[in-house]
């Protein structure tokens, strides 16, 4: 099974931007999905964002949509997250999967992201 990190959570003033990195461990990501959710404090495992690897064709949440930009490098081996415009109730601890399917979408250790003034 491939493994995944996330990188590039931070804190960050609304309106700012960040730039999360999803890395499929010394392999490509052995699927045709890759998606970021979020977990809030107290709130479920969101899907926000999605890429298809083999059309490169990409989804959004309604929260998300026109702010934050998903991609996925020639090698096919890391996702970016571009985020920008973020809000407050962006905060959460982001997490990357590849099955679309799995119990516990947020079970990664993930990473930060705080938007606060």
């Amino acid at each position: 099974q491939v493994q995944l990190v996330e990188s590039g959570g931070g804190g960050v003033q609304p309106g700012g931007s960040l730039t999360l990195s999803c890395s499929a461990s010394g392999s490509t990501f052995g699927g045709n999905f890759v998606g970021w959710y979020r977990q809030g404090q107290g709130t479920e495992c969101e899907l926000i964002a999605w890429i298809i690897i083999s059309s490169r064709s990409t989804h959004y949440a309604n929260s998300v949509k026109g702010r934050f930009a998903i991609s996925i490098d020639n090698a096919w081996s890391t996702v970016t997250l571009q985020m920008d415009s973020l809000k407050p109730d962006d905060t959460a601890v982001y997490h990357c999967n590849n099955d679309p399917y799995a119990s516990n979408k947020c079970g990664s250790q993930g990473t930060q992201v705080t938007v606060s003034s």
